[in-house]
């Protein structure tokens, strides 16, 4: 497995171009915090392909605990690739029943990344994913894309026509947080670039706002103000992603600043709460539903922060 991890190797490399991104306008500070964010990632991947999984294991755990979650997100990006090429195994369903539980959103978005590199459609391998959270990965997906194709998909907007209606919702979750990132923490440019968007794919984009302003932070407890008032009608949607993003966090064991300043701001509450409230939305879904679980998931989250945000 080794020698296969070598030669997928290259495929998932972040250029310097690709790091730049963020460093374009913005607050440098915050373009810092995304630079170490794309790193991390960047190094989870590269363990878990070059080492067997005990040994990536323990060096994805010396990682320091703020930025763990983002080098498990690099395992997940690793263990999809594999799985991709070896479809008979399915190694990332026995890292989240292990050691990558812990990390269940940041792995389903890495295989997600991982599934866009090698030009997958991804929602083929819904079914080798948690019947949930297994939708993360079209949000990592629509992160790839978003970032490393923004051109084509923050510039030009195009529709990614060969995902379906739903997949399509939680994709521009996933180029939310792709904005988040290209915009180097100048919140006014996040506003202007959803802003050209059709209104009806705006409130996806403002959730995956609220989960990377949660989860990978990087400005200031202002800059979260002028962006919530930026949401107007929307706000709820960041609301919900940053909950989501303290739920990722509390899980992991692995608190941060940010994850509490948004929550304060977003949610109206501590982070600890709005994990809670994240967990209890779990609680008692259907076993069959006409629509994906996913979906009634964050319907749930988004009737129970309405009246928390939206005066």
């Amino acid at each position: 497995m080794a020698s296969i991890g070598k030669l997928l190797k290259p495929f998932f490399q972040v250029s310097q171009a690709d790091t730049n991104l963020v460093k374009d306008g913005g607050d440098q500070a915050a373009a810092v915090r995304l630079e170490t964010v794309i790193a991390m990632v960047t190094k989870g991947c590269q363990l878990t392909l070059q080492y067997s999984q005990p040994e990536a294991i323990r060096r994805l755990n010396a990682v320091e605990p703020e930025l763990r979650g983002f080098a498990y997100e690099g395992a997940g990006v690793g263990l999809g690739a594999i799985d991709c090429i070896f479809p008979w195994q399915n190694r990332t369903a026995r890292f989240l029943a292990g050691q990558g539980g812990a990390y269940v959103y940041a792995v389903h978005i890495g295989v997600g990344l991982a599934l866009a590199r090698l030009r997958r459609k991804p929602e083929r391998y819904l079914n080798r994913l948690d019947p949930i959270l297994g939708w993360m990965a079209i949000d990592g997906y629509g992160f790839h894309e978003g970032f490393f194709r923004h051109k084509r998909y923050v510039g030009n907007q195009i529709v990614p026509k060969h995902l379906s209606a739903y997949a399509q919702q939680i994709f521009d979750q996933g180029l939310g947080r792709a904005i988040w990132f290209l915009s180097g923490g100048d919140i006014r440019n996040v506003g202007a670039t959803i802003g050209q968007f059709s209104p009806a794919r705006q409130p996806d984009l403002w959730n995956g706002i609220g989960l990377a302003c949660g989860y990978t932070g990087g400005v200031s407890a202002h800059a979260i103000e002028v962006l919530q008032s930026m949401a107007g009608e929307h706000r709820v949607r960041l609301a919900v992603g940053a909950a989501i993003a303290a739920n990722a966090r509390h899980r992991a064991a692995s608190p941060a600043p940010y994850a509490e300043i948004a929550c304060e701001q977003l949610c109206t509450i501590a982070s600890i709460e709005a994990s809670k409230i994240v967990d209890q939305a779990f609680l008692d879904l259907p076993q069959t539903s006409p629509e994906p679980l996913y979906a009634r998931w964050q319907q749930r989250l988004l009737r129970h922060f309405a009246p928390l945000v939206i005066a």
